[in-house]
């Protein structure tokens, strides 16, 4: 049997952790379940006590006795410390233990995990002083893709301490940027907002002022964004939007108005860039299960619909887009409308599994 690729493997483990994580009531049972079978991913044996060492002794000051969960060994050393906690449990009030843990072994590298998230820790500010904050963060239930690369680097057949810690200090503050510019995309601060404010306002910038723009500093930036991306995905996809085909009408005066009140009543619809976006993201889903250019759109005054084969009747999703709402429209097995409220379009990766469902009725 051919192995899947790590990417394939962990999209596996990630469904895996789906599917068990609210069951799961134990420490011990996240441990077994979910903690032991992720390093076994990674390629360590689990069972051998001279590799993945349970309950190592970690001894802080007077204390002794002190156990971390697990630690990693080459050669006798311990190279990763693995502190694990319940899945059900936030990760935030455990740090400060794995922190004096950390400080007594020559350890390079902690891993505080609940089965779900697991951090990875370093001592990039001050050496043998583990940081306050981790350099790298994983979500199982939505891994990025920039980070699987990052996490193959802990595989054991990849592992090597030097290569880790050079990327260690880029990918902190690269995380910490992004986190931060997140939050100004959200709710722009005030300091955010005046930086532009200089540049495009030359009024006095008063708090009712700064009130006034902060939601338009929020949409353009926002918008800018989306069409950044929308363009990477069509320039990804090296197709061009499908145009509707022309169905010649009967030439008869009915038909011939009504074919000129339907033309006036499309000259209204403009096709948003938000709206190529979202039909280009569920191109993308689909393409490993239907013909791409079997997957079109029709835009309407309301909503755009993606299409199988340019059917109607054959919907796959609507998606209304606009200034107030988000929501993805998915047809249930009777084409009755089920609902979803999205945050942007970059939310309809969650609804994947539905949508590939739904296109498969239609095959």
């Amino acid at each position: 049997m051919i192995p899947l690729e790590f990417s394939d493997q962990l999209k596996q483990f990630s469904k895996r952790v789906a599917s068990m994580k609210d069951s799961i009531q134990t420490e011990e049972a996240t441990k077994t379940s979910l903690i032991m079978p992720f390093f076994s991913l990674l390629g360590y044996d689990v069972f051998d006590p001279n590799e993945f060492v349970p309950e190592f002794t970690a001894d802080v000051g007077i204390k002794k006795g002190e156990k971390v969960d697990y630690a990693i060994v080459n050669e006798g050393q311990p190279v990763i410390l693995i502190e694990a906690k319940w899945a059900g449990e936030k990760l935030d009030r455990h740090d400060s233990q794995l922190f004096r843990y950390f400080g007594t072994t020559c350890a390079k590298f902690a891993i505080l995990t609940n089965g779900v998230i697991y951090r990875f820790y370093t001592d990039l500010d001050e050496q043998n002083k583990m940081d306050e904050k981790p350099f790298l963060e994983i979500n199982m239930l939505n891994i990025k893709g920039s980070q699987v690369s990052e996490l193959a680097k802990f595989q054991k057949s990849n592992f090597n301490i030097e290569a880790i810690v050079d990327t260690a200090s880029e990918l902190k503050y690269t995380n910490e940027i992004q986190a931060l510019f997140a939050q100004e995309l959200q709710d722009p601060s005030d300091e955010f907002l005046r930086f532009f404010l200089n540049s495009v306002y030359s009024g006095v910038k008063t708090q009712s002022v700064m009130e006034r723009f902060r939601p338009i500093l929020k949409k353009a930036l926002n918008d800018y964004i989306s069409e950044l991306m929308n363009d990477k995905i069509k320039n990804a996809l090296n197709v061009e939007a499908p145009q509707p085909e022309a169905v010649k009408p009967t030439e008869t005066p009915d038909e011939t108005e009504k074919e000129d009140a339907a033309s006036r009543h499309e000259d209204k619809i403009v096709t948003t860039a938000e709206e190529l976006g979202a039909y280009f993201i569920v191109k993308m889903i689909l393409k490993d299960t239907v013909p791409t250019q079997d997957i079109t759109y029709k835009d309407t005054v309301n909503y755009i619909g993606i299409l199988y084969q340019n059917k109607v009747t054959k919907w796959i999703c609507r998606l209304i887009l606009n200034a107030s709402r988000k929501i993805l429209i998915l047809p249930d097995e009777n084409k009755k409308e089920v609902r979803y409220s999205l945050e942007t379009i970059y939310d309809i990766e969650n609804y994947r599994d539905q949508l590939i469902e739904v296109a498969k009725r239609y095959m």
